[in-house]
């Protein structure tokens, strides 16, 4: 395969594994500039020890839970509180939804079937599984990773659901004058395309944009200028909830698999969305 991304300045989204990706860039001819836009995740153990315990004394009709490690998380915090029998016999007592396959392995471990299983590995996907549950007047808890699964709520809100969240890792803002100058080079037509690596990077672009009011200005450089790049289903549909239309994402969701899919998009292969 031709160097496809020659001379082009692919920005980084992420804070972790800068040098694999800046390395896959270079391989394919690329200029990887990095452009943090995710800040420090961190186990919010004491934060979270209240809805825990809240959860294993109320319990709830049904439980969503979106990650795996988020998912193995609330068992280990649970185990460290002396409730982890406890904790296990409110998630038998609900109903259980979930997004990813991770999910599913781990839940699978401890013995646990989920009533529904999202279709695609994506929050609109666990949506349309749960389309035709009644939530009238349900107690529904949400695990959460480090984000808010702002449509999730929404759904789940306006089906009558009484939601709470509980994020056992949760998110330091990142380097705003990074962003800064992200947007700055986005608006010069200096950059060539943005890898992100997750969604907490999508939402944190996006919340500097709606602080500072150029929303618009940065969904007219994705449109015109800059290409956004999206390493999986869930970082793609965090970029189309917030008003990105043309979005680069690979089929397998891996790092590798996502600089080769912009390399083969410059090199005339149509967007996927």
């Amino acid at each position: 395969m031709g160097k496809g991304l020659e001379g082009k300045r692919i920005v980084i989204g992420a804070s972790r594994k800068l040098e694999e990706i800046s390395k896959l860039i270079e391989n394919q001819g690329g200029i990887p500039v990095v452009h943090s836009l995710q800040g420090t995740v961190f186990l919010a153990e004491k934060e979270v020890e209240p809805d825990l315990i809240k959860f294993v004394k109320e319990g709830a009709d049904w439980v969503i839970f979106t990650t795996g490690i988020g998912t193995e998380t609330l068992v280990n915090i649970a185990g460290k509180l002396g409730v982890k029998e406890e904790y296990l016999e409110q998630i038998e007592k609900a109903n259980i939804a979930i997004r990813g396959y991770k999910t599913k392995n781990f839940l699978k471990k401890i013995g646990v079937v989920p009533d529904i299983l999202d279709e695609d590995g994506s929050t609109k996907g666990l949506i349309r599984a749960l389309e035709d549950v009644d939530f009238t007047g349900k107690k529904v808890l949400v695990q959460l990773h480090g984000e808010t699964a702002p449509r999730l709520i929404e759904f789940l809100e306006g089906k009558g659901a009484s939601v709470s969240t509980i994020l056992p890792y949760q998110h330091i803002t990142p380097d705003w004058n990074s962003v800064q100058t992200l947007f700055e080079e986005m608006c010069e037509n200096k950059v060539d395309a943005v890898c992100f690596t997750s969604a907490i990077q999508v939402r944190s672009l996006f919340t500097f944009a709606k602080e500072k009011g150029v929303t618009k200005e940065i969904l007219e450089a994705f449109q015109l200028n800059t290409v956004a790049v999206a390493v999986g289903k869930v970082t793609a549909e965090a970029l189309t909830e917030e008003g990105v239309e043309k979005i680069v994402v690979p089929e397998l969701e891996r790092m590798g698999a996502m600089i080769i899919e912009l390399s083969r998009y410059y090199s005339g292969s149509s967007v996927n969305s």
